[in-house]
C-alpha cells in the first residue's frame, strides 16, 4: 500500500482551483472548515463523507460527476447543498455507501459487489488510461486517490482498477483533524478486455489520536504548497528578478532625468531669436489634443481602472487570510462580487473622462464601458460552457447558476455602472492642460520603423514581463496544475513592481515619442502599457505546449479562452496605468517650461 499512499495528495494538492472559470466567494467555507463547534462527534457517530468528482489528472478543468463511473452507488443518492462558489468551481458532492464512524476501526468492510458489463468495463479502462483521480470530502477535509493503474506487460499494457480503499484518520478529542487515503496495489481487478467482470469493492478505516489542535488542521495543505527548498529557490528567483528589473529601471530613470534636466535648461535659456523649432517643447500646442475615438478611449481607461481596484481588493483579502487552502470556491466568486460592486468606478472614470474630452453620447459610452470586458468574457463563457455541456462535465454551469450571475449583472453591475456614469457626467471639473491647444494639428515628422507602435509595444512589454515571468510559473502550476499557491505576500510585491515598471517604461517611451515631435501619445501610452498582456498570452502558449501535459478540446478551450480573458484584463488594467502615468509626466514637463 505504500506505493499509493498519501503521497498522491502531494501531487494532487490543488487539482481544481480558480482558473477554469470556476470559483466561489465562500465566506461560509471559513465557518465550515474552521468552526470546531460544527465538527464535534461522539464515538460511533457517522462522520460525513461526500464524493465530489472525477477527472483526468492532467486536465484540471475536465471534471465529471463521481457516479458517471460505475462505482458503488446508494439506492437514494442525495446531493449536498452547495453555495454559489462550490457550483462555480464544479463541485457536485453526493452521498456514498462508505460508513465511517467516529473512532471505530474497521478491518475490511464490503462496500458492494458489482458485475461490470462490457460498457462499464470500457468506462473504467478509459478512466485508468487517462489517469483519472477521484476527489472526496471527509468532514470538509479534501482527499484524493487514483482509480487504477496501468502496467506495461508485453505484448500490451494491462489495465487494473483498485478495489480496496484504506482511510487513516487522526482525531483530537471529539474532532477530526486529518485524513489520508491509500489504495492497495495488491487488490486490483483486470479490466483490459471488454468482458463482464465481477468486482468486490471494499474499504477499511484506522483511527489514531493526535495532539494537533483542530484549528491547525488545514496547515498540512498549506505546507504542501511548496517544499522548503522550493520556497528558497522561489524567493531567490523573485529577488534576483526584482533586483535586475529595478537596476534597469533605475538606470533608465537616471538617464531620463539627466536628459530632462538638460532640456529644461535648454528651453529656459533659449534665445528667442533662434528660429530652430525642434524637440518636445515645440509641440505644446498639440500634445493635449484629445485622441481619436474618445468614446472607446474613455471606456478602456474606465474598465482598466476598475480592474486595478479589483486586483487590489483581492490582494487585500488574500493578505488578511481569506483565501486559505481549500476554502472552496473563494477566489473566483470574490472576483465576481467585487467586480459587481466596483462597477461604479468604471462608469464614473469613463463618463468623466469622456465628458472632459467633449463627448456628448454618454449613454453609448456607458454601454461600451459596461460591455468592454464583460462582453468578450461572456462570449468565451458561452463557448466553453457549450463544450463542457457536450462533454457532460461538472464544469458546465447549471441554468440556475447562470440566471443568478445574470441577475447580479442586471441588478448590481449595470445599475452601478450607470450611477457612476451619471456622477462622472455631472462632474464639472475640466481637463487640466498647462498649454493651449492649437486649432489645427501639427504635422508629425516621418518616424523610423522602430519608433512606430508595434516595436515600441514590444519594448514596453518585455521589461514588465521580465519582472513577473518567474512568478507566472508558480501561478500557472497552481491554477492549471496541482500546487497550492499561498505566498500572497510575494505575489503582491511582484504586482507592485509590475505597476511601477509599467508606469516608468511607458513614461520613458512617451518622452522619446514627444522628443521626435510625435504628439499622438494618448493611444500609444495605453498600447505600450497594456502590451505586457500579449507577452503573458505568449507565455500561455509556451506553458501549454512545453510545460504541461494538458490535452483535449475542452481543456484547450478552457485554458486558452479564459487565459485570453485574463490577458485582455491585464491589457486594460496596465493600459490605464500607462495612460495615467504618462499624463502625469506630460503635465509635469509642460508645466515646468514657459509655453506661449
Amino acid at each position: 500500500m505504500e506505493r499509493y499512499t498519501f503521497a498522491i495528495i502531494l501531487s494532487l494538492s490543488s487539482a481544481i482551483v480558480l482558473a477554469s472559470g470556476h470559483g466561489g466567494f465562500r465566506m461560509a467555507g471559513a465557518r465550515a472548515l474552521l468552526s470546531a463547534r460544527d465538527h464535534k462527534y461522539q464515538q460511533g457517530e457517522p462522520v460525513p463523507l461526500y464524493a465530489n468528482k472525477v477527472g483526468p489528472f492532467h486536465n484540471p478543468s475536465e471534471t465529471y460527476q463521481y457516479y458517471d463511473l460505475p462505482f458503488c452507488e446508494p439506492t437514494n443518492v442525495k446531493h449536498k447543498a452547495e453555495d454559489l462558489g462550490e457550483v462555480l468551481e464544479g463541485d457536485r458532492m453526493v452521498t456514498t455507501l462508505y460508513n465511517i464512524t467516529f473512532k471505530v476501526d474497521k478491518e475490511v468492510e464490503k462496500l458492494c459487489s458489482k458485475k461490470l458489463e462490457p460498457e462499464q468495463v470500457h468506462k473504467f479502462r478509459k478512466a485508468v488510461e487517462h489517469d483519472y483521480y477521484f476527489q472526496m470530502f471527509f468532514d470538509d477535509l479534501p482527499l484524493w486517490g487514483f482509480i487504477g493503474k496501468v502496467q506495461n506487460i508485453d505484448p500490451k499494457d494491462r489495465y487494473y482498477i483498485f478495489t480496496h480503499v484504506h482511510f487513516e484518520v487522526l482525531f483530537n478529542g471529539n474532532h477530526v483533524v486529518e485524513i489520508t487515503v491509500s489504495t492497495d496495489a495488491t487488490q486490483v481487478v483486470d479490466i483490459t478486455q471488454d468482458e463482464p467482470v465481477s468486482v468486490d469493492f471494499t474499504y477499511s478505516t484506522k483511527w489514531k489520536e493526535t495532539k494537533k489542535p483542530f484549528d491547525r488542521r488545514m496547515e498540512k495543505y498549506q505546507k504542501y504548497s511548496f517544499l522548503p527548498q522550493h520556497l528558497e529557490i522561489h524567493w531567490f528567483s523573485i529577488i534576483n528578478s526584482c533586483v535586475t528589473v529595478l537596476l534597469l529601471t533605475g538606470f533608465l530613470a537616471t538617464i531620463l532625468m539627466r536628459v530632462l534636466k538638460n532640456d529644461f535648461i535648454k528651453y529656459s535659456n533659449e534665445d528667442e531669436e533662434d528660429p530652430e523649432e525642434t524637440g518636445w517643447k515645440y509641440i505644446h500646442g498639440d500634445v493635449f489634443r484629445f485622441p481619436p475615438h474618445p468614446n472607446l478611449f474613455a471606456a478602456v481607461i474606465g474598465s482598466g481602472t476598475q480592474l486595478l481596484v479589483l486586483v487590489l481588493c483581492i490582494f487585500g483579502l488574500a493578505l488578511i487570510g481569506v483565501f486559505y487552502p481549500y476554502n472552496r470556491g473563494a477566489l473566483n466568486t470574490a472576483c465576481l462580487v467585487i467586480y459587481a460592486l466596483t462597477a461604479g468606478i468604471s462608469g464614473y472614470v469613463s463618463a468623466h473622462l469622456y465628458r472632459q474630452m467633449g463627448g456628448e453620447g454618454w449613454v453609448k459610452n456607458l454601454l461600451l464601458t459596461g460591455s468592454l470586458f464583460c462582453g468578450p468574457l461572456f462570449l468565451v463563457f458561452c463557448f466553453n460552457n457549450t463544450v463542457a455541456i457536450t462533454y457532460r462535465s461538472t464544469a458546465a454551469l447549471p441554468f440556475g447558476t447562470i440566471v443568478i450571475i445574470a441577475i447580479i449583472w442586471a441588478l448590481v453591475t449595470f445599475p452601478l455602472t450607470v450611477l457612476g456614469g451619471i456622477a462622472g457626467k455631472n462632474n464639472k471639473i475640466e481637463f487640466y492642460a498647462p498649454c493651449r491647444t492649437n486649432k489645427y494639428p501639427r504635422e508629425i515628422p516621418t518616424r523610423p520603423w522602430y519608433r512606430t507602435a508595434i516595436p515600441q509595444m514590444c519594448m514596453a512589454g518585455f521589461l514588465p514581463f521580465s519582472a513577473i515571468y518567474i512568478e507566472l510559473y508558480y501561478i500557472f502550476a497552481s491554477v492549471w496544475g496541482h500546487k497550492i499557491y499561498t505566498i500572497y505576500s510575494i505575489l503582491f510585491i511582484v504586482f507592485i513592481i509590475l505597476i511601477i515598471v509599467t508606469a516608468f517604461i511607458t513614461i520613458a517611451l512617451t518622452y522619446f515619442q514627444l522628443a521626435i515631435e510625435d504628439h499622438e501619445w494618448w493611444w500609444r501610452s495605453v498600447l505600450c502599457g497594456g502590451s505586457t498582456g500579449f507577452f503573458i498570452y505568449g507565455y500561455c502558449l509556451y506553458y501549454y505546449y512545453a510545460r504541461s501535459d494538458m490535452r483535449g478540446l475542452m481543456q484547450r478551450s478552457f485554458f486558452f479562452g479564459y487565459m485570453g480573458c485574463v490577458c485582455y484584463g491585464f491589457f486594460l488594467m496596465l493600459g490605464a496605468v500607462g495612460y495615467r502615468s504618462s499624463l502625469l509626466f506630460v503635465r509635469h514637463i509642460y508645466r515646468a517650461i514657459k509655453c506661449e
